[in-house]
């Protein structure tokens, strides 16, 4: 086994996707992934808890992004507008990896397990959200409408992006749902 070379993490998440993206998810095993990255399962183990978090393993650093992003944007901005521009730089972030997010989505989409833990993620991410908006001075029921409506905003983008065979910008797509948004909220 190729244990000495770099990136193991790296080759485990891509044996993963391609595994799941052939044979699915719940037919794959640990130990099919680990032979495809020419590791051992005990490899594996150090770097996952089990082949689900495979597809999770970014969402603290994105949430951690997500958060840092809202609590930096001005202090002139409106709640919605704060939770735009932190949602601006996820999708930034994600950006180079739309061929992983494309391949990812369609495993979760495939598997209501993976899509509930996915919802589990965005549920996250709101409330993290929202938890900021209130640190910005943000009361409620404005800081969870607005991280919840922010979150809406990017899961439609999201899935608006990993079809796109046009090849548009993700933080372009969250833009342009945001103004739908308020376009919506305004009698438009």
């Amino acid at each position: 086994m190729g244990r000495w070379e770099p990136n193991a993490r790296g080759r485990l998440q891509q044996a993963a996707l391609e595994l799941y993206s052939e044979n699915g998810f719940e037919q794959t095993t640990v130990a099919e992934i680990a032979a495809r990255a020419g590791l051992t399962e005990r490899t594996f183990f150090r770097h996952f808890a089990d082949k689900r978090e495979v597809l999770f393993a970014g969402a603290d650093q994105l949430k951690e992004l997500l958060v840092a992003a809202v609590a930096d944007a001005s202090g002139s901005l409106a709640p919605l507008d704060a939770v735009a521009a932190g949602l601006e730089a996820a999708g930034a972030f994600l950006q180079e990896g739309r061929e992983y997010s494309r391949q990812r989505q369609a495993v979760i989409d495939a598997n209501a397990e993976l899509q509930e833990r996915e919802l589990i993620k965005l549920a996250s991410l709101a409330s993290a959200i929202a938890d900021t908006l209130r640190r910005r001075g943000v009361s409620d029921p404005a800081a969870s409408l607005s991280a919840e409506a922010g979150i809406a905003v990017f899961r439609i983008a999201f899935e608006r992006w990993v079809v796109d065979t046009e090849r548009n910008d993700l933080g372009q797509l969250i833009r342009g749902s945001f103004d739908e948004l308020k376009a919506i909220t305004a009698g438009g």
